[in-house]
């Protein structure tokens, strides 16, 4: 089980990998000392430098509404054709689109779609923090923050 110092690395370098334009490898081909490097950077970015991040309390769930209906999520899910979250849409891949919980803030990230993902207009190319009325599309399908 991933700690959440373990999830945040990642996150971080999945956002970096994705930002260059020469291809990286994915975080689970990384070695053990990278790995270890990332935990440390994103621990000193948290403030807690050569310490562990204490888990927070639980954040609050993410409700979605899809049309008229609503959809709670307590813990990361992903979305797309198959997935926790499915959507029947042409446009959108099988395993479109991850929401993750970091500290008890949710946010968003495309996971290399074949079409993107937008968030209020514009593409995602990295991983977004959420906020109540953000819409986001996935194909052809909008869906909107309505807690988070």
């Amino acid at each position: 089980m991933a700690t959440l110092l373990d999830r945040l690395a990642q996150t971080a370098y999945e956002a970096y990998r994705s930002a260059l334009p020469t291809p990286l490898l994915p975080w689970e081909d990384i070695t053990k000392p990278e790995r270890r490097a990332w935990k440390t950077a994103v621990s000193a970015v948290a403030g807690e430098a050569g310490g562990t991040l204490r888990e927070p309390p639980p954040g609050r769930s993410l409700v979605i509404q899809i049309g008229n209906r609503q959809h709670a999520f307590g813990a990361d899910f992903s979305v797309g054709r198959e997935g926790s979250l499915i959507i029947d849409d042409d446009f959108a891949s099988g395993q479109h689109a991850r929401f993750l919980t970091v500290r008890g803030l949710w946010y968003i990230e495309d996971l290399g779609s074949t079409n993107g993902t937008t968030l209020n207009g514009r593409p995602i190319l990295s991983v977004q923090l959420l906020k109540r009325r953000d819409k986001i599309a996935i194909g052809h399908t909008v869906m909107t923050v309505v807690s988070t």
